[in-house]
């Protein structure tokens, strides 16, 4: 089967064929560094992780920008509301915007690679590429696409009305749409123009000001895309993605003033969905949410990057108090015939199993794709109880090329990365093991069950098996 891919564009699954033979190009909206990262914010980055690493199984070479957005009125809100504030959980007090974005910005990073999400290629800051929006911006103008405000303000719009394909990532009709929530409709020829460039204001820093040919001033959300994906993946590139909800008017938006500048863009818009708490939208109103450090307050980064990946891309993922305990449970599985497995056989590099492929061939179907990596856990097993070493190992060498491509294997804590820690429990655990062999060789069985009670107590769990004693961490 062929790579296919849902494109939002044209609703419909389509075949993959990269514009470059031999190599893929991916943008997908990274976060606007306000705040601590939010379950949506991770779900979409794991999501787009799954796929740069499918797309890279199936031997293309990938380029991801996955950019950072460093300047927006929240931000600049959030450090307002910093000036003489107490000191307080998440506040620094007299906070400049810059300094806030960058703390935020590290708190993205972090949570990213704890969840083994591989970081891009380029993650370019907006402040960064200013130019690249000036120059995007008079391109616009110059075609009749966009035009500086007319109360003198120096807010530059996009003319959504000279643009006859407004609406068609979202199959909106312009009249039955919003006015254009980012700047006030008094310069505007139309309400639902949208704002490219944002006339320097009073009492904003002047710090998170530019100049520019129409005054000074700073970047709209929307350009600021626009103008990085161009600047590292070109005109037209394969793929662009990001969150349902950044559908309207964000991706609206950037493509309409993309395509209206000239620029093919992107060959397909792919979205993830939500997440969901029992079923409702989370609100920290109504105090139904859960944040990533909450998730990992309550299991490992492997369980939580399971949980978070598990749905398709496209659906709903709702969160519910078991969530978390059923993935673990599912881990647990995996990992535990990981460890027995390791222990009879070696694991040669392997291929991911045919029906695996086809799953996530079909528009990264990975529900499809977890039920044959546990199928393949069962059988794994049932090998190992048949005695049957060499599919096992075939099955061990499956399993974890399986979870290599799902990212599993990069979302560890550090107590599992310590090679020395590791060495040091698994030369505690053999001393005592030791102990119990040499209290079943004097047939004394209740020093040997005492052993394995005290291990058993401590997590740890012991197997006796044809080949010897195996333990593992329950």
């Amino acid at each position: 089967m062929s790579l296919r891919f849902y494109d939002t564009a044209t609703a419909q699954v389509r075949d993959f064929v990269p514009l470059v033979e031999g190599k893929a190009s991916l943008y997908y909206c990274g976060a606007t560094v306000q705040g601590l990262p939010h379950v949506g914010h991770i779900r979409s980055a794991i999501a787009f992780d799954q796929l740069t690493r499918w797309l890279r199984y199936r031997g293309l070479q990938v380029t991801v920008v996955r950019n950072v957005t460093d300047i927006d009125d929240k931000i600049l809100a959030k450090a307002a509301d910093s000036v003489g504030a107490q000191p307080a959980p998440g506040v620094v007090p007299d906070e400049p915007w810059w300094a806030l974005a960058y703390r935020f910005e590290q708190e993205f990073a972090k949570a990213y690679d704890t969840l083994g999400v591989q970081r891009p290629t380029y993650e370019p800051r907006a402040t960064g590429h200013i130019p690249e929006m000036h120059a995007l911006i008079a391109a616009l103008i110059e075609r009749g696409h966009a035009y500086p405000a007319l109360d003198a303000s120096g807010d530059v719009y996009f003319d959504v009305r000279s643009w006859q394909k407004y609406g068609s990532l979202t199959r909106q009709n312009i009249d039955d749409m919003q006015a254009a929530p980012d700047a006030g409709p008094r310069g505007k020829r139309d309400p639902r123009d949208f704002a490219l460039w944002k006339g320097h204001k009073e009492g904003e820093p002047e710090t998170a000001s530019w100049d520019s040919p129409w005054g000074r001033g700073r970047p709209g959300w929307h350009l600021e895309c626009s103008a990085m994906v161009t600047k590292y993946l070109g005109t037209e590139f394969d793929i662009h993605g990001g969150g349902l909800d950044l559908r309207f008017p964000h991706h609206e938006n950037e493509m309409a003033q993309s395509q209206a500048a000239g620029h093919g863009f992107a060959n397909f818009w792919m979205h993830n969905g939500m997440v969901t708490f029992e079923g409702e939208k989370m609100s920290k109103s109504i105090g139904n949410t859960i944040s990533p450090t909450q998730m990992l307050e309550q299991a490992s980064p492997r369980v939580v990057r399971y949980y978070l990946g598990q749905a398709h891309y496209r659906s709903v993922l709702d969160y519910r108090p078991t969530s978390l305990q059923e993935a673990a449970a599912a881990v647990e599985r995996i990992d535990g015939f990981l460890v027995k497995a390791a222990a009879k056989a070696d694991a040669a590099p392997a291929a991911v199993p045919d029906a695996f492929a086809a799953a996530m061939d079909d528009d990264l179907n990975v529900p499809q794709a977890l039920a044959v990596l546990h199928e393949t856990v069962r059988a794994g097993n049932t090998a190992l109880a048949a005695g049957d070493n060499e599919t096992v190992q075939r099955a061990l060498g499956q399993v974890r090329a399986m979870t290599s491509v799902l990212g599993l294997d990069d979302a560890t804590d550090a107590a599992a990365q310590s090679g020395p820690a590791d060495a040091a429990l698994d030369a505690l655990v053999q001393d005592r093991l030791a102990e119990r062999n040499a209290a079943r060789a004097a047939k004394d069985w209740s020093r040997a069950d005492a052993i394995r009670d005290s291990l058993a107590a401590a997590g740890i769990t012991v197997e006796d098996g044809a080949d010897g004693v195996t333990w593992s961490v329950a």
